[in-house]
């Protein structure tokens, strides 16, 4: 079929690439660039970059409703728009172009965890499952009518990185398969319960920040679902300093949330709210992250010394 794609970050780079490579893919739609870093230089999105490296045209519209870029996509003659991660909602205009709608590959189970943080909240909630769904968009948050749906676990080691990738390549997958039925006429489409529907929130920087009153798991949480942005944050001798991977120890909290208990090989023990965290891989304000081990050789911290939450 004659696709044009829509989607902007990581996730959206395995469906892209198996879709050009079943479909006739005629562009891709992406987010602009953004300023990152200290130079503040834009910088493309994943998908513009695996789309200019394969000779894919980019479309990057900073206006959608204007008229101008459906009279753009209509000019394009999709027969289906695949969609992963875009990031901009749709009007019903645009999602009326391609004459198979927008087949939408959403990382959660719907209707659980609609919106755009599906992943990182069910890290910070403690999840064991989760899964991709594969839908036809419509006006609504996530709420159109699935195609197909695939669960797996979530380790109990995963960050937001490492669920990200298999769950785009598994979505990637699902997304092709999906199509195939769609062009061949055989696909189903079954509406949600909307009853049973949870919708996230946008995730911000903001939900980095570490507060030691919060229970040892929760905390715990927080730190694998802001890998790789924005990094689990907290103030240790009054700077920030980052905390990269962390494990729970079924002990009480033996001392006021955020002190240090003990320092043993390779962790630093901190009483919580519930129980206790040892930190397993820290970053010290302007160093690069490092094993919590490697960190002790050459920087003393001592039980009794506090992590302080940000102000």
């Amino acid at each position: 079929m004659r696709a044009v794609f829509f989607g902007t970050p990581d996730l959206a780079v395995p469906s892209l690439d198996a879709v050009a490579g079943r479909h006739e893919l005629v562009a891709l739609v992406c987010q602009p660039d953004k300023p990152q870093g200290r130079s503040s230089r834009p910088v493309p999105p994943p998908a513009k970059v695996w789309a200019e490296s394969h000779g894919v045209a980019v479309m990057q519209p900073a206006a959608l409703n204007d008229g101008r870029f459906e009279s753009w996509l209509r000019e394009q003659r999709p027969a289906v728009c695949p969609l992963v991660a875009y990031g901009r909602i749709l009007k019903q205009p645009i999602l009326d172009v391609p004459a198979h709608g927008f087949i939408n590959m959403h990382p959660s189970m719907l209707p659980g965890y609609r919106g755009p943080s599906p992943i990182q909240t069910a890290i910070l909630d403690g999840k064991t499952r989760t899964g991709v769904t594969i839908m036809r968009l419509d006006a609504g948050m996530d709420s159109g009518d699935i195609i197909l749906q695939k669960e797996i676990e979530i380790r109990p080691d995963d960050t937001t990185l490492s669920l990200s990738q298999r769950l785009g390549e598994i979505g990637a997958a699902l997304l092709v398969e999906a199509l195939g039925q769609i062009e061949q006429g055989r696909a189903t489409f079954t509406l949600q319960d909307h009853a049973r529907a949870t919708v996230t929130r946008m995730y911000g920087k903001q939900d980095g920040r570490i507060r030691w009153e919060l229970p040892a798991r929760r905390i715990h949480n927080l730190v694998r679902a802001a890998i790789p942005w924005p990094v689990a944050h907290c103030l240790y001798n009054g700077e920030v300093c980052r905390v990269h991977k962390t494990e729970p120890v079924d002990e009480p909290a033996a001392a006021a949330p955020g002190t240090v208990t003990r320092v043993e090989k390779g962790r630093v023990v901190v009483a919580t709210g519930e129980g206790q965290l040892a930190i397993l891989a820290f970053q010290a304000p302007g160093k690069k992250p490092m094993a919590m081990a490697d960190y002790l050789r050459g920087h003393a911290i001592e039980p009794g010394e506090r992590f302080e939450d940000m102000v």
